[in-house]
């Protein structure tokens, strides 16, 4: 997982806290401080450390950096791009589009594009599509059955750990791997959906739009005009909203197909028992195996092949 690391002092620690009341978590040992936000998980410790974790870590801990304004003082300078959403956009037919499984080393990245038009909007909303960070993944599956039942019309793309290794063997960020599903899933919607041409695409930004196109153009690439970015999008855009629940309901039947395919429970996310999981299907079926189901690059490689060796 991506990881960016800042010393802080106690005053700045406190004001960091502050900023993310509403999303704190339980604290773990020896720290001050745990939070979450779609960007990173933040965990601030005693010692002064601040560990970002996450999709764009070092986007969340850029607004922190020595002589960095605090986001506060940030926000007050309503600083933002060209590709921001208007705000009318939320309540008009439109695209969103979302990913899950990025910062897990087990699973597939998903992707998302989803439309939505007034009515469709309104009945996503009845049945309880919100933000699916703050749903469970067992009421992410019943809400995803009732969208796909509702036949609104989505694409969703599933990006293999084996081929995600063979792009990051090529040079490829997981940024433009992103990029590049995004777009495919955009795309290919739009063209299930002509004529009907949709009054915005808003994608949960987890690049800067300069970037973003970048990584199309490398491919030969364009973007589409009505394309808007911002961060949190599934807290503004039920569209955005239901996109992330279809790529997390998806996310979670690969892990249960993997948990069943061999024979244990396999964990999401990156954390010490993802990495002794690794570790018990390294010895058991061997290396290859266990790089055919990872993203082979994260630390958890080596930390999984360490506690093999050690068992």
């Amino acid at each position: 997982m991506p990881t960016y690391v800042l010393k802080a002092t106690p005053e700045r620690i406190e004001e960091m806290k502050n900023y993310y009341s509403r999303n704190l978590m339980k604290t773990p040992p020896h720290a001050v401080f745990q939070a979450h936000t779609p960007l990173a998980s933040i965990t601030a410790y005693q010692s002064g450390k601040v560990v970002f974790q996450g999709k764009t870590p070092e986007q969340e801990a850029g607004q922190w950096e020595k002589g960095a304004h605090t986001p506060k003082e940030r926000n007050s300078k309503k600083e933002t791009h060209a590709y921001h959403p208007p705000a009318d956009l939320f309540h008009s037919p439109h695209i969103g589009s979302d990913e899950a499984g990025t910062g897990d080393y087990f699973g597939p990245i998903t992707v998302c594009a989803l439309y939505a038009d007034e009515e469709q909007i309104r009945t996503l909303k009845e049945i309880g599509v919100k933000d699916s960070k703050h749903l469970t993944d067992d009421k992410i599956t019943v809400i995803a059955k009732r969208i796909v039942e509702m036949n609104v019309s989505y694409r969703l793309m599933r990006l293999s750990n084996s081929r995600y290794n063979e792009w990051r063997e090529k040079g490829w960020s997981q940024g433009k791997m992103k990029a590049l599903l995004h777009h495919q899933a955009v795309t290919k919607l739009g063209e299930d959906l002509s004529p009907i041409r949709p009054e915005g695409i808003l994608i949960d930004e987890f690049a800067r739009p300069e970037i973003y196109k970048k990584h199309l153009r490398s491919e030969g690439k364009t973007m589409e005009s009505n394309t808007y970015f911002m961060t949190k999008a599934e807290s503004y855009s039920i569209p955005v909203a239901a996109a992330s629940i279809l790529t997390r309901s998806l996310f979670v039947k690969e892990m249960n197909k993997l948990s069943r395919h061999f024979g244990r429970t396999i964990p999401k996310g990156a954390s010490s028992k993802v990495d002794r999981a690794a570790a018990a299907i390294l010895k058991s079926h061997g290396e290859d195996t266990l790089k055919d189901v990872v993203k082979w690059h994260f630390a958890n490689t080596e930390k999984a092949k360490k506690i093999a060796q050690e068992g």
